[in-house]
């Protein structure tokens, strides 16, 4: 395993208009090439947090979205992941996808639908993880409301970072701040939360608050707060395996089955 190069990318999102929001996106990302092994992007980075998946969902097959980051991974020689407005055997998916260097890895349908903005009434809960593998880090990427859930975030397939993408209020910041170090701490392993910032279409206002915690719950990387900034950090294996060495809580977990 090597250290590695992860990108976040804390911005404003253009409301329901995914055309802008790509070519943004290209302007932004385009520095990156050669320079990172992964780029985090947020939830439903295309849209926005869009309850009209109606107008705005894509089949996987044909999406543009998917497509674009098919392209721009390819481009930059790295990863990308972020979620998207997605329609599936007539239902429709906040679905986190995997993009490696050109292809589609793997994604992840939203488990926790956020039920205080109706989310449930517009889009079908995931009910599996997904875990992949970069440079050899285990990695699982979760979407927003799951930070929330404790159990369904619980480090029972020995990952070594977890990822939540989202758009998450200003308003409940700091239950933000406080679950991602929690979720650091008690799974013994790297944590980044990246949100996004600026108004949405709804006139919720988003600080961003996006950083990146060790496994100690250390935060080694904090974004100013509602500021539109794309940094780099390394994560370092040995940090992780000392860390890991030194203290064997992993070891005293309990053992549960998740009803599906």
């Amino acid at each position: 395993m090597e250290d590695l190069r992860v990108s976040i990318v804390q911005t404003d999102l253009h409301w329901e208009n995914p055309a802008a929001n790509l070519e943004m996106y290209n302007d932004k990302l385009k520095s990156l090439a050669g320079k990172t092994d992964l780029i985090v992007l947020p939830e439903m980075f295309a849209t926005g947090f869009s309850m009209k998946p109606e107008a705005f969902a894509e089949k996987p097959e044909d999406s543009k979205a998917v497509k674009w980051l098919m392209k721009t991974s390819s481009d930059l020689q790295c990863c990308i992941t972020g979620s998207l407005i997605i329609q599936e055997n007539e239902k429709y998916f906040n679905r986190l996808f995997w993009v490696d260097k050109g292809t589609v890895v793997g994604s992840y349908d939203k488990r926790h639908l956020f039920t205080l903005a109706g989310e449930e009434k517009h889009y079908s809960a995931g009910n599996h993880h997904l875990m992949v593998e970069l440079k050899g880090w285990k990695v699982l990427p979760l979407i927003c409301y799951d930070l929330r859930f404790p159990v369904w975030s619980r480090n029972t397939i020995d990952y070594d970072l977890v990822i939540y993408v989202a758009n998450w209020p200003e308003r409940r910041s700091y239950p933000w701040s406080q679950l991602l170090r929690a979720r650091a701490i008690e799974n013994m392993a790297y944590v980044v939360g990246l949100n996004r910032v600026g108004y949405d279409g709804n006139e919720v206002f988003h600080s961003g608050d996006s950083a990146v915690i060790n496994a100690v719950g250390e935060v080694v990387l904090e974004f100013e707060k509602g500021a539109e900034t794309t940094s780099t950090q390394e994560l370092s294996i040995e940090h992780l395996r000392q860390t890991r060495k030194k203290f064997g809580f992993l070891n005293d977990r309990d053992s549960f089955t998740i009803h599906r």
